[in-house]
């Protein structure tokens, strides 16, 4: 089954625990971030410290409520321009807010996730594939509809072989 709108939206407001994506690609195309991307392009840069957006805001809010939102980035160097973007862009100011972000660099080393796409992994129990062309377009959402241990899984591998995002840009 595909999600779109107030169905995918739906996932962000009735997850109990956690929400967790592993991404993969070193682009990604939406086009509502193009206004913001061209700012960075032209050096504009924003203080994470004082950055608000409706989604940090909803991560203080969940944070709150005892629920966590994650993700893991694998990558390789040199970094694209666009993860540039989202590093500085995104994840500074939603590390701040409480997201747990995590970065695992495979450029010099083998990846432990080969051939795994991205996903969003609600409360362990369900997932959602997030289906995109080779150039990052998103085609779809796909909700998963078997055994989610595999996800689990890809998780808790992607967890421990990553570190936190602020301790990769330090290096």
């Amino acid at each position: 089954m595909l999600l779109d709108g107030d169905e995918w939206r739906a996932k962000f407001r009735e997850f109990q625990s956690e929400a967790w994506r592993l991404e993969t690609l070193p682009q990604y195309r939406v086009p509502q971030e193009s206004e913001e991307l061209e700012a960075f392009r032209s050096g504009k840069r924003i203080d994470p410290h004082s950055y608000a957006s409706a989604y940090t805001e909803d991560l203080k809010r969940q944070r709150g409520e005892g629920k966590r939102k994650g993700r893991v980035h694998v990558l390789t160097q040199p970094l694209s321009e666009y993860l540039r973007f989202e590093f500085s862009r995104y994840y500074a100011p939603h590390v701040l807010a409480g997201e747990d972000i995590r970065i695992l660099d495979v450029t010099d080393r083998e990846n432990p996730l080969p051939g795994v796409r991205d996903f969003w992994l609600f409360d362990r129990s369900t997932v959602v594939l997030m289906n995109y062309e080779e150039d990052g377009t998103q085609i779809n959402r796909e909700l998963y509809e078997s055994d989610p241990a595999p996800f689990v899984e890809y998780q808790r591998i992607a967890v421990a072989d990553s570190i936190p995002f602020q301790e990769y840009v330090k290096e």
